[in-house]
């Protein structure tokens, strides 16, 4: 039986060094990509980032799907999907790479860097007032494995630090709120919010007028969620009022973002090319190694996706 990789290759490394990495990890795994997976009965396993399911053929004894994409809102919804197990090729504690961007963004914003370089540019002295990180509330949108790492760095520099999630968490390490009735409250005593948000239809378009106007005036978004979570109009809306002070977005739609998008050259906007993290190809197939050790051994998927949930 063997797996199947599907445009990993293109993206991460190449086909020979992922075969060098899973002879070290599973020597007893057969590992074909695509477009020649071989005879389709023998794939048990596929490895994937957003695959067109309209070309890949039936794989009668297929056990499991692995994504790459942290999104798998056009995984889920697919009509042709295989109706087997759907997991996320992630680190259990998160992505190094995920948590050291995010801490930057929050700090380059809580140290108003973004005045400092506009006033560089018009060779002005600027000194802004300093805040101390206790006194900056950070609040991410998503309480996930991907925002879990940096919620907890912020939160041991000193910021106070929150977090909104669909339904109630006991337990956590910050303070939660839960539900449409807890966005609002949330969001209030929120300085710099963090969407770190699966992409489903509660969660499109959440970062709008509606939801701007529950922030604090002068407050600050980061977004490395999806590009679809934050309604562009409504952004440079509150950004032009000045009830919004500066937006990060790593993740816009659509993406690569047109020449002609205002976010461009807005002077309240950071435009960065979806760049948060670039794993290695080490660390995906040991994801995947582990993911179908714990299916040999009949356990499930690590990072399980819950599919009537859409993340």
């Amino acid at each position: 039986m063997a797996l199947l990789i599907i445009e990993l290759d293109k993206r991460i490394g190449n086909a020979d060094s992922w075969r060098a990495t899973f002879d070290e990890l599973l020597p007893d795994l057969e590992v074909r990509f695509w477009p020649q997976p071989g005879d389709p009965g023998q794939i048990e396993y596929l490895a994937f980032m957003h695959p067109d399911f309209n070309v890949l053929p039936a794989f009668p004894n297929l056990k499991a799907m692995l994504s790459r994409a942290a999104g798998v809102d056009d995984i889920v919804g697919h009509p042709k999907r295989p109706q087997v197990a759907l997991g996320k090729i992630e680190p259990p504690g998160g992505d190094p790479m995920m948590t050291e961007y995010v801490v930057m963004h929050v700090l380059r914003l809580h140290r108003e860097m973004p005045k400092y370089q506009a006033a560089q540019a018009r060779k002005e002295w600027l000194r802004v007032p300093i805040k101390r990180p206790e006194e900056r509330r950070v609040g991410f949108l998503g309480f996930g494995m991907m925002a879990k790492a940096p919620a907890l760095v912020l939160q041991s520099l000193g910021f106070k630090v929150s977090a909104w999630v669909r339904s109630p968490r006991a337990g956590a390490e910050v303070p939660i709120f839960h539900g449409p009735g807890q966005l609002e409250p949330f969001l209030n005593q929120t300085d710099i919010v963090v969407c770190l948000l699966p992409l489903t239809k509660e969660t499109e378009g959440i970062l709008c007028a509606r939801t701007f106007a529950m922030l604090p005036k002068g407050a600050m978004l980061v977004n490395v969620g999806r590009g679809r979570h934050v309604v562009d109009v409504d952004l440079i809306a509150a950004l032009d009022s000045g009830h919004l002070e500066h937006a990060a977005l790593d993740a816009l739609w659509p993406e690569p973002l047109p020449p002609v998008s205002p976010l461009w050259l807005h002077p309240k906007v950071t435009v960065l090319p979806h760049v948060a993290r670039r794993p290695t190809v080490r660390q995906l197939a040991t994801e995947i190694a582990a993911n179908i050790r714990s299916l040999r051994a009949g356990g499930g998927l690590l990072q399980a996706v819950k599919i009537e949930h859409g993340y």
